[in-house]
Formats: C-alpha cells, structure tokens, sequence
C-alpha cells in the first residue's frame, strides 16, 4: 500500500519531493527515502519513521538535483523493522538506477531463483523491490547497445519485465543521466496518476504519484492515469514519451483503496474516493434498514476518519441522528497499518476515546469502514460500553475480510481475519457488538464503480478471486508459513 512520488524539473526537486510525501503519509508510516539525480550523480537518503521527522536540514541539502523520487513504506513483505528494507533501492548498472515500488510481487519464489540461477544477480533483503529493480536493471542492460539509451529500448525491457513479473506493482524508477521512468502492472492493481504544471524558469514540471491528492495540493493539473501495463519515461529535459508495454492490459484496481487506503479528496481511475463513500452508505444503510430493528438505533456514529462520509450517509438515509461520539488524536498513526497485534490494540486506545455524554444510556450504530482482524473493532465496543452505551450496533461499509490479500495490502494470513471460517454472528460475538452489519459484495462494487467507465474492482480479500490468476493454494499456504515464521 506504500506510497510514491517522482517528480522532474527544472528547479531543484528536494523539497517539492518532500512536500508530496507529506501529502501521502496516510499510505505508510514505517520509513520514508527520497532520492535525486544532479546530472548522472544519484543521491539518496533513507530513514526510519515518518516523513516530519525524518529528514533534517542536512538531508535535504544533500539532495541536489532536478530529478527526484520518494516513498512512504508500508511494510508488507521483509521487515518493518529492517533499514535495509528501506526504499528507494539503487543498482549501478546499467547506468545507475533507483527504483520505489507500491504492491507484492506474486511470483516471488521463481523470480528469486531466476535472478541467482540465469541472471547471476546476487539479492542482500527479502524485499520484492529489490527483485524488480535487479529485473528491471537486468532486462535493460541486455537490450543497450554501445550508444546512448534509446527509449525503444527501455520500453522493450518493461515489456520483458512483464513478461517475468506478476503481482501487482506500480513502479517509479530514476536512471542517472537520461531521466524517470514510470510503470504499472497489466492490470492497474496499485493506483499511478500523472500531472504537470507550469515550471518557474518557464518549463513543464512533471509528478508522477499514486494519488491526485499529491498533485492537486501542490498546484500540478491532473493529467490522467498511467493506463495498466503502460510505461511512461521523462527525459531530463521534460521531454514525455509512452508506450504500452503488457501484451493484455485490463483495468481491474484494488477495492479496498476506495474503502479505507487513500485520502477521500483523491481520485482514482476516474473515480472520487470520496463520492464512493458516500455511496458506500447508502447502499449500507438499506442492509441496516433490513437485518436491525429501527427501534434498536438511537444514533449513528463513525469512526473517525476514513469512514465518516459512509456514516452521513447512513444516518441520512435512515432518518435517524448522526453524532460523533469518539475523539480522534491526530498524532497516532493509522492502527491498521502498524505492524503487530499488540501495537495496533495498545495504538486503538491511544487514538481515540469515547465521550461517555454521547453513549450514556443510547443505542449506538457505529460505522466502520472495514473489519480486518477485528481488534480496532473490539476495542472500540468495548469503549462505547464503558462510556454507557445501551446496546451496540457494529457495521461494516465493505463485506467480511475472509481471505489473505497477497497484492499489496498486509492481510497474509487467514488465522489473523476475524471473519474467517466464521458466520456473522459468530464475529458478532467475538467483537462484543449486540448487533453486526456488513456491505454485501455486490453492493460494494456497485458503488464503486457508479458512473464510471471501470468495469470490475480487484476485492480478492472478500471474494478470494485473485485477478492474476497465479495465486493458488499452495503459494497462500507458503505466504502464511513465511509470515508465521
């Protein structure tokens, strides 16, 4: 889920970098890098911990240059722990090349053994970022010739990488001395936008990002999606050239970026994430209206942020009053993406707390956006009854989690999703909640997708149809056996 930003001018980058991981903090906060090219020089600079603190006055200095890269990690495969895991990730030839990745490479396994065993590449981590730069960089090096780098030739070393690649992957790589390199996989799992904007010595500044929130804040005009299996390069000199590079592209992106990953202020593919939401709501609030007495609902809650416009949407819909009952302390992290049980119960209650005037005696319809492993869910029963809820109604805005995500969200094993093997009621009970609501399937996507010319969401963690078509039995028993050693 991690997010990435590549940025080409012709001012200096540092800060405009910078700038935009700000923006996309909320995509992972383990650790952050930036890195830059000063005409074929690369400089990089790596750090644990969130964008703010990260990087100090003596970082940015040392990243001169008009070409510049950056990433916020989420840390799904590897280590969260590990600096070595850290992106960007750098190769030295051909050229000098540094890469940020967003996803989960599927064919792990195959692709390691390829690089040892034919490319004779030697990997130092278990990151899968680091196997498709040593891919990448290995693709592009047999098709150069003794000249400078072609373009022809870049795009004929993409294609070969989705050839061998296969997972989800939206991918910004920086080449010393001829540019930025930008590309998604074939099917547009993981978002990727393009914008420019006028430059101040009278040029284009071009951003690649993985949401519009990145641009638009910063004054960039969107241009439009890098398409699934496109790959999109910028000269140094600003120069934009594309080709498609995957044999069968199909625009199938990941649902739950609608649910609960990006900013409601972005769009992607097309779609507002926030007008999504709202129609999240209303397609939940009918599933309300026909599984829970009316009688039993006296207010309709959210839980802050990301599910506060299905939460309107609910309480509008259903004629019944919207309260905020639950304080938000802006200075923890999103629990979801902290990594480990323990942290994410102790980060629930550090993050918010129940006003006890809004519960006392009330029966309460909380909304969240997503159940996961259940833990934030309990949590937060378990607060509005201490605050004297009546009775407590828990729901859903996207269907019951029964499956491992493997494409870039970190939801590896089966044992750690409450929902899964288990009936509603049977979640219902282990939450603590009187009553349980979940969005159904069809009404997710519907909602989704409404007005837009996108025809199928990838919503695997709910369904468990997996989109690449490569991900069987064995290789999610093997995912959960690596996480669980």
């Amino acid at each position: 889920m991690c997010g990435i930003v590549g940025i080409v001018s012709s001012e200096p980058v540092n800060q405009m970098v910078y700038d935009s991981l700000l923006l996309l903090q909320h995509r992972g906060q383990d650790s952050t890098g930036i890195a830059t090219v000063e005409g074929s020089t690369l400089h990089m600079v790596k750090a644990k911990g969130q964008v703010r603190e990260a990087y100090r006055t003596r970082d940015m200095r040392s990243l001169p240059g008009t070409l510049g890269l950056g990433h916020v990690r989420y840390a799904t495969k590897g280590s969260a722990s590990n600096d070595e895991e850290t992106q960007p990730f750098y190769v030295n030839a051909p050229y000098g090349i540094v890469l940020v990745h967003n996803g989960n490479l599927t064919n792990t396994r195959e692709l390691t053994d390829e690089l040892y065993r034919i490319d004779r590449r030697h990997l130092n981590t278990s990151s899968d970022t680091e196997l498709l730069i040593n891919i990448l960089a290995n693709e592009l090096q047999s098709q150069i010739g003794p000249g400078e780098l072609d373009p022809d030739q870049l795009f004929t070393a993409v294609s070969r990488v989705h050839e061998r690649v296969e997972g989800s992957y939206a991918t910004i790589a920086l080449i010393a001395g001829h540019g930025l390199l930008a590309f998604r996989d074939p099917f547009g799992i993981r978002p990727l936008v393009l914008g420019r904007r006028a430059g101040e010595s009278g040029g284009v500044d071009w951003i690649v990002a993985s949401e519009t929130v990145a641009l638009e804040s910063q004054g960039y005009e969107t241009v439009r999606e890098v398409d699934p299996g496109e790959a999109i390069f910028i000269t140094s000199d600003g120069e934009l050239l594309s080709r498609q590079c995957a044999k069968n592209p199909t625009l199938i992106p990941c649902s739950f970026e609608y649910v609960y990953l990006a900013r409601p202020d972005s769009v992607m593919n097309g779609i507002s994430v926030y007008e999504a939401r709202l129609r999240l709501g209303d397609r939940l609030a009918d599933t309300v209206a026909a599984y829970t007495p009316m009688g039993d609902i006296d207010v309709v809650m959210p839980i802050p942020d990301s599910s506060r416009p299905a939460a309107m949407q609910v309480a509008q819909k259903l004629g019944i009053e919207y309260r905020e009952g639950f304080y938000k302390n802006r200075y923890v992290g999103r629990t979801f993406i902290m990594p480990g049980q323990a942290q994410r119960k102790k980060s629930v209650r550090q993050k918010l707390n129940a006003m006890g005037t809004e519960f006392k005696g009330k029966n309460i319809l909380i909304v969240d956006d997503s159940i996961v492993r259940g833990t934030t869910s309990k949590e937060i029963v378990d607060m509005a009854r201490a605050a004297g809820a009546n009775k407590v109604t828990f729901s859903s805005a996207a269907p019951p989690v029964r499956y491992p995500h493997v494409y870039g969200i970190n939801m590896p094993s089966r044992r750690e999703l409450v929902a899964f093997d288990r009936k509603i009621p049977e979640i219902a009970r282990e939450i603590g909640s009187d009553y349980l609501i979940y969005q159904e399937i069809a009404d997710m996507e519907a909602a989704i997708l409404e007005g837009s010319s996108v025809s199928r969401l990838e919503k695997s963690c709910f369904d468990g149809d997996y989109v690449t078509g490569s991900v069987s039995e064995e290789y999610l028993r093997w995912v959960e056996a690596t996480q669980l050693s």
